[in-house]
């Protein structure tokens, strides 16, 4: 018996040593063929000659990988990762060769930019490219339902002020902003409100702009990219929701696209209705005056976008659109004043019927030579917003000073025309080369039968009818070489303009028409250096020279009445601001998420900003308007990233610090200010099982100073949650925003009165809303022109 159990034990140890030695390994590193970096965590699969899985592996952080217990036999070895083209290779693992060592194995880069795949992320995400930073806009819970500018509360170095709507960039509102790489003739924030978040793709964050683009905007570009479906065949997106705070807000989507694969064709409809009301109050110290300022906005918005893309053939595409948008809006206003025991109270209202076209045709040749090509981009826009607005007194019912109604006429045209011209220098250069006119022409007027009173001293007279005509153009040309060399990315370029602007303002209380003019050549460098320490981890030197010029808002001299005691307007005597920039950027993906690491200098000349000073005809009385500051130095750092705890829970957090030195005269007082704003945002995404999932988002933003005004701090929670329906072709959204009531704008002010106050606004909120998607198969690309090249890998938001 043990001699039988000895010879079973011997036997199976022969097999299994017998069978180590018919098993064999493979190894290797996955290197990136572009720049000589590791890929990490790439995927490698072993597959018999019947294309059957027999095993695999992933490579470690360095690109290392190593794939044991392989039976001896011949195999194909496919090492794949996103991004990359797949890498095949056939090997043999025998008795003579059990182990073999693949040493460098390079994967090409697809060179897949983003602006040619359609995104339908679950979340949102961000990619840094090599001139900025693009925000992926998924189906995350808070973008849901809102219009764009709620939306811009949760990106990474935007703030939007809650009393204007205004927006900052690294705490600046000097920013410029384009839709579909567009400049608009609507106010910003009121393009942003008419404009639903379901139908933004993708938001690039621009802080230092190349020279392609524009130079106007000293903090930089922000690009909203609209959404375009290119699946083929007929497909479609429909969304319904409303809003309900102390009024209730309705608002429907459309979106529908047909490809034959010559043509697409696509359309999207947008509409959204209901009343906000806002409440202002402040106390005077001064002069020992309260007033509170009730608004009711009573309004109704629609807008579409129609247009087809035709692939002419492989080298030749034209495209063509046109996105209108029609609001027809009143906006109630009710003011009570209270000084030295009087009380005034002036009701007014304004009804307005604004109307914004666009229409633009572009014209893309790709050439035989690879990477080689032109386009030509024509667009025209119109913008119109007639105004009516009836004020009174309703102390003093007679005053025609007081009690008169204006009309208000207000149209602008714009013209833009560019030629853009790439081709590779050699393998890893590029060239580009392109020319660009812009103009916008504005007639504004206002019609009023307000009356001076006889002994009226003139300048306590109202300027009476009012015409100004504003007429700008710009001139240039730009160019830009791009190269990669190793783990080295450089680009540069440089931007010459030629600016000329002529205004004419003419009122009945003047002789003779007022003339504004200017004439300027300026010179526009950028630059941009970026070392890729590995495949997943950059960092980055970027300088840039922009520069802000008056807006037609900020030089008009239409004066707008708010109240007895305020009144609103331009400053012809406004000149341009002049901004260097420069920054650095870290970036780093791993395992579990990314993170992102900014830091940035701006050196400003002849900032401008917003002042409140002394009306000349009545020492009660004060004037918003815009000034140059002399000098403002503004510096900061921004950490952002995200972090996947769980495989049910992803936090994203968000840190922002902005320090500004600004000094300027006001109201004849040297002013001087050190400016340090905090903001800092934390979102948390639960997905709880295959159909429902939720978020959570608090924001706090620290106090704000200028020259002039100091903002408090305010906290803001929102939460969010969503079910899948339908197949998961329809999704249930509701989302409860500000639900602390923690967002009021509180401010205090010392010049030219000694001053605080407060707005309390409809954010305290809830949303209940549904989107169905239907139709649709593979996507197919289309590049419009965007300026969306160069980019580097980037990781998640």
């Amino acid at each position: 018996m043990k001699k039988l159990l000895f010879i079973i034990l011997y036997i199976n140890t022969l097999l299994i040593f017998s069978q180590k030695k018919n098993l064999g390994e493979i190894s290797g590193l996955v290197i990136n063929q572009k720049n000589e970096t590791a890929i990490p965590y790439a995927t490698i699969v072993c597959k018999n000659l019947d294309n059957k899985i027999i095993s695999g592996g992933i490579a470690n952080e360095k690109g290392i990988f190593t794939i044991k217990q392989l039976p001896l036999k011949r195999y194909i070895i496919q090492i794949q990762f996103i991004g990359f083209s797949t890498l095949s290779k056939e090997i043999v693992l025998s008795k003579a060769t059990p182990i073999i060592n693949l040493k460098k194995l390079y994967l090409k880069d697809k060179n897949t930019k983003l602006k040619d795949i359609e995104i339908h992320a679950e979340e949102t995400s961000v990619v840094q490219k090599v001139d900025r930073r693009v925000i992926n806009v998924g189906k995350d819970l808070i973008a849901t339902g809102t219009n764009s500018l709620q939306m811009l509360q949760n990106i990474p170095s935007v703030n939007v002020n809650i009393q204007t709507g205004s927006i900052s960039l690294r705490g600046n509102e000097n920013i410029r902003v384009l839709i579909n790489g567009k400049p608009s003739n609507m106010d910003t924030s009121q393009l942003l409100k008419q404009t639903p978040s379901s139908l933004i793709k993708q938001i690039e964050i621009i802080t230092t702009p190349s020279a392609k683009y524009n130079p106007e905007g000293m903090s930089g570009i922000i690009n909203f990219i609209l959404k375009k479906n290119m699946k083929s065949g007929f497909n479609g997106t429909i969304s319904v929701g409303f809003e309900h705070s102390k009024n209730t807000r309705p608002d429907v989507s459309l979106n529908l696209n047909y490809n034959t694969g010559k043509i697409n064709l696509f359309g999207n409809y947008s509409s959204n209705w209901g009343k906000n009301s806002t409440i202002q109050q402040l106390v005077r110290t001064t002069n020992n005056l309260e007033q509170k300022f009730n608004f009711l906005h009573d309004y109704s918005d629609h807008a579409f976008k129609i247009g087809s893309d035709i692939y002419l053939d492989k080298n030749n595409t034209l495209s063509l659109y046109t996105y209108q948008n029609f609001s027809n809006s009143t906006l109630y206003t009710n003011s009570f004043s209270r000084i030295n025991n009087n009380i005034l109270e002036a009701p007014n209202h304004s009804k307005y019927n604004e109307s914004e076209q666009n229409y633009n045709v572009d014209y893309k040749l790709t050439t035989n030579n690879k990477g080689e090509n032109i386009e030509l981009e024509v667009n025209y826009s119109i913008h119109k917003n007639p105004e009516e607005s009836i004020n009174r007194l309703l102390q003093d019912t007679n005053n025609k000073l007081f009690n008169y109604t204006n009309s208000i006429s207000d149209t602008k045209k714009s013209w833009l025309v560019n030629l853009d011209y790439e081709t590779p220098l050699f393998e890893t250069a590029k060239l580009e080369l392109g020319i660009e006119y812009r103009n916008q022409k504005v007639v504004s007027s206002i019609k009023t039968d307000q009356v001076i009173e006889i002994g009226t001293p003139v300048s306590q007279q109202p300027k009476g009818n009012t015409d100004f005509n504003y007429d700008r153009s710009m001139y240039s040309g730009y160019f830009n070489i791009n190269n990669n060399f190793k783990k080295w990315s450089i680009q540069a370029g440089i931007r010459l303009e030629q600016f000329i602007v002529n205004g004419l303002f003419s009122n009945t209380q003047q002789s003779n028409p007022s003339i504004y003019s200017d004439k300027i050549f300026s010179i526009y460098p950028s630059a941009f250096l970026t070392y890729h320490i590995t495949n997943k981890e950059d960092i980055q030197l970027a300088y840039s020279r922009r520069v802000d010029r008056p807006s037609i808002y900020q030089v008009t001299p239409i004066q707008e009445w708010v109240s007895p005691f305020t009144t609103s307007e331009g400053n012809q005597n406004l000149i341009p601001q002049f901004t260097n920039s420069i920054e650095l950027n870290y970036s780093k993906s791993f395992s579990k998420g990314t993170v992102t690491f900014g830091t940035f200098y701006r050196k400003i000349s002849n900032k401008i900003g917003r002042t409140i000073q002394k009306d000349t005809s009545a020492p009660n009385k004060q004037v918003f308007s815009y000034g140059n500051y002399n000098t403002a130095n503004s510096y900061g750092v921004e950490i952002f990233g995200s972090y996947k705890a769980f495989s049910w829970w992803k936090i994203r957090p968000q840190i922002e610090t902005y320090i500004q030195d600004s000094q300027g005269i006001i109201n004849t007082k040297n002013e001087q200010v050190k400016n340090t704003l905090f903001k800092s945002t934390l979102n948390n995404s639960f997905k709880i099982n295959k159909r429902i999932r939720l978020q959570l988002t608090a924001i706090y933003r620290g106090k704000s100073k200028n020259i002039q005004f100091e903002v408090k701090p305010y906290t803001m929670v929102n939460i969010g949650a969503s079910l899948s329906v339908l197949k998961k072709k329809g999704t249930i959204t509701l989302r409860g925003t500000d639900i602390f009531n923690g967002l009021n704008y509180d401010y205090f002010s010392e010049n030219p009165f000694l001053e605080k106050g407060n707005y309390n606004l409809e954010y305290n909120s809830f949303y209940l809303g549904f989107r169905y998607n239907f139709g649709g198969t593979k996507n197919k690309s289309r590049n419009r022109k965007h300026r969306d090249n160069n980019e580097t890998d980037g990781g998640l938001f």
